[in-house]
């Protein structure tokens, strides 16, 4: 039986300025703070797609130095990939229409790996959803890079924007890890590592 009132007396951190994380936590009931660490997002060229997920977002963790037991560190990062090509951030409204155009009409998976830290514990793991785009008009990609300036996503696009409702097609795997989260698997990694 999960003693759920164990949550309450974590110190979550949440290391990560993403809004849209921080809401998937409020909505999985947790009470966190957010602090940020400059990491260095690079990665060895012969990682495979979920490796590096998990190789910065263990980053991304390991900039912390945790002082109480009551401490868990939740810390993520999220790529979108399309043919085995990783697409991060885009530079520009240039490089988010190519970005777009890239994904338009054909499948793609976003990827988010997760590390969480504890004094007593260290845990990382990914998951994997497969997103499938209908064809957009050019007309459509830039309208939507004006209007949701999607700059500071993965593969420049938001699913919870204007896009994800009108050019989505289908979704195979976990909606909220698209949006930043897989909260459900995230839920049970944190239940394994509460004290009994």
């Amino acid at each position: 039986m999960i003693n759920l009132e164990k949550f309450t007396s974590l110190d979550i951190i949440l290391a990560s300025k993403s809004p849209r994380r921080q809401a998937l936590l409020k909505e999985m009931g947790l009470t966190f703070r957010v602090a940020i660490k400059d990491v260095d997002e690079s990665y060895p060229t012969d990682l495979e797609p979920g490796e590096v997920a998990e190789y910065i977002a263990c980053k991304k963790a390991n900039a912390f130095e945790l002082t109480t037991e009551e401490e868990l560190i939740i810390a993520a990062d999220t790529i979108v990939c399309v043919e085995n090509r990783i697409l991060g951030k885009p530079k520009d409204e240039q490089d988010a229409f190519q970005m777009i155009c890239s994904l338009s009409g054909r499948s793609h998976e976003v990827i988010t790996g997760v590390a969480l830290a504890s004094v007593n514990d260290f845990r990382v793991f990914h998951e994997k959803t497969t997103v499938y785009f209908h064809s957009l008009s050019e007309d459509e990609i830039w309208y939507y890079i004006h209007q949701y300036k999607p700059f500071d996503k993965a593969g420049a696009y938001g699913i919870q924007e204007w896009i994800g409702a009108v050019g989505i097609d289908r979704i195979a795997g976990s909606y909220n890890n698209v949006v930043g989260l897989p909260t459900d698997k995230l839920y049970r990694e944190i239940v394994q590592m509460l004290p009994l």
